[in-house]
């Protein structure tokens, strides 16, 4: 046997042994061992050259249509890289997982769907926003000054190329008022609520998170007031605690509303310790008529058309009607949280 022939024996039986061994096939086909024999045909006698060329090709269709029986027959089961555990872990040391049977829904997106439902009966669209948002819809649009100190970096999380994470879901505001501004002139109001997830630099404790949800809400007609307002938060407030509520408003300051409040509801039943005025209200978000500049800016006439909007935190809420002690809980991903929704 040449030594040509020699090496091509011990090529081709390197090259079945890798891809028996499950080396993808379009790998050892790129091999260096491979290019070598396809390199020396040009080097032997020219009456040797074809014949050898030929069982390279041959060895090349083979090595292909192995690769191929390999993937019809590759029953190797894939690694979960994320798993806490591997192969050689005994069942007994295993920890103890949910099965898919067990599941359940996080509290947040299924109290976001029960808030939605009571909106949704109250003739509102609903819109979702974005994890990440520019300046104009952040702050511009919603009418802040250029020396608030919501836009300095320690206080908003913002990227180096001027791309922001929302503080509030009022970034949407601009963009819902421009899509649903067309059922004005039919005489009819724009009602949209929005919930999303917000980011803000804050001191971690049982009350402040720096990722949270917030339910933005917006109106805007011919003729609309603050009466509508406190109705609106009333009705909503009633809804959601399954118990008739009042609600009031006292004097407050937004950029974005004039005037602007911030509402408080009476505090239900069950969360209510004596019957003393500390424990009649409870403090719960901004509102106010939304200020004619948003109004502009969403080519909306201020002049004929008026609104309001308010926001609020979702898990606050949530805590409220759960009495749960820590919003820290809810990113926490602890099983024995979940476990009681």
């Amino acid at each position: 046997m040449s030594n040509s022939q020699e090496t091509l024996k011990h090529v081709a039986e390197s090259l079945r042994r890798r891809i028996a061994a499950g080396d993808p096939v379009s790998q050892v086909l790129r091999s260096d061992e491979l290019r070598a024999l396809y390199a020396e045909i040009p080097t032997l006698p020219a009456d040797e050259r074809a014949a050898f060329g030929k069982q390279v090709n041959q060895l090349k269709t083979e090595l292909e249509e192995l690769g191929a029986e390999q993937t019809e027959s590759d029953d190797r089961r894939p690694i979960d890289v994320t798993a806490p555990f591997d192969v050689n872990v005994s069942d007994q040391k295993r920890p103890r997982l949910l099965t898919s049977d067990k599941g359940s829904q996080h509290p947040i997106p299924a109290e976001i769907g029960d808030m939605i439902d009571i909106f949704y009966r109250m003739g509102f669209n609903v819109s979702e926003s974005r994890q990440i948002d520019d300046d104009y819809h952040m702050f511009e649009s919603l009418n802040f000054p250029d020396d608030h100190p919501a836009r300095d970096h320690y206080d908003t999380f913002m990227s180096e190329e001027g791309f922001i994470a929302p503080a509030h879901t009022s970034t949407m505001q601009n963009r819902v008022l421009k899509e649903y501004k067309h059922v004005l002139a039919d005489g009819e109001d724009i009602r949209v609520v929005i919930p999303d997830r917000v980011f803000r630099n804050e001191d971690l404790d049982a009350t402040h998170e720096h990722t949270f949800y917030q339910l933005e809400g917006v109106v805007v007609g011919k003729d609309i007031n603050t009466g509508n307002l406190v109705a609106t938060l009333q009705t909503y407030m009633s809804q959601y605690f399954r118990q008739e509520l009042n609600t009031k408003i006292q004097p407050f300051y937004f950029p974005f509303t004039e005037p602007s409040f911030e509402f408080a509801v009476e505090r239900p039943d069950f969360l209510r310790k004596d019957d003393s005025e500390e424990q009649k209200w409870l403090e719960l978000g901004g509102c106010g008529m939304i200020h004619p500049n948003v109004l502009s800016h969403a080519d909306i006439d201020p002049n004929i058309y008026t609104g309001f909007a308010w926001g609020f935190g979702i898990e606050r809420m949530v805590m409220m009607r759960y009495g749960i002690e820590d919003v820290r809980h809810f990113e926490s991903a602890k099983l024995d949280f979940l476990r009681q929704f």
